[in-house]
């Protein structure tokens, strides 16, 4: 959802024709039964419509009423759905989904239902990276998924860096050595090894 002052808290909904959830951001902290009731009203609304009508209509009575916009899009199994206040051009939020599942489909390689599921941090890194606090960012889909993989680098090094002691513990561990060595000397300076048994 790209919103101005807009009260409806939800940036953007993701879910399926049984109403299953896939991906949903909020702009504020909602207790989980109000997130239920907004994603219900959100299918509800969009579900019922026929196929040969426009993507755009008005919100219902948690979404803000005649004062916010549902403007979706439905792709195979999946309705991608921004709340927007009534100022904002339906067309211009149209091609912004159009961007997002793009760019979605250029990150996972044909994007499918089970990676929205497992990969809910990116999804949400991609979305963040277009819409933040309600204001457009960026639409060109290279530096976007650009910048969703160099984020996505940055957290496996930083993961790679906090598991490093205990790899290095393990890989000691399992050397086999006939015995493990009590003091290395070399040279003038002698070096105690610790009891590894206790890293057990």
């Amino acid at each position: 959802m790209v919103q101005s002052q807009a009260p409806w808290p939800c940036t953007n909904v993701v879910t399926n024709f049984r109403c299953r959830q896939k991906s949903t951001k909020y702009r504020s902290l909602q207790t989980e039964d109000t997130e239920q009731q907004i994603i219900r009203e959100t299918f509800h609304l969009v579900s019922k419509r026929d196929e040969n009508v426009c993507n755009f209509l008005e919100g219902g009575l948690l979404i803000g009423g005649s004062e916010n916009k549902l403007i979706y899009r439905h792709y195979a199994t999946l309705y991608f759905v921004f709340c927007v206040d009534s100022s904002e051009s339906e067309l211009g939020i149209l091609d912004l989904i159009q961007v997002f599942v793009e760019t979605l489909d250029k990150c996972f390689e044909n994007v499918c239902e089970l990676d929205l599921i497992f990969h809910m941090d990116k999804v949400h890194n991609i979305l963040a990276e277009m819409v933040m606090g309600g204001m457009v960012l960026e639409t060109n889909m290279s530096e976007i998924s650009t910048q969703a993989e160099a984020h996505s680098k940055m957290e496996k090094s930083e993961a790679g860096i906090a598991g490093a002691p205990a790899r290095a513990v393990s890989a000691v561990k399992n050397m086999n050595l006939p015995e493990m060595p009590k003091n290395i000397n070399i040279g003038d300076i002698s070096i105690k090894v610790p009891n590894l048994s206790s890293f057990k």
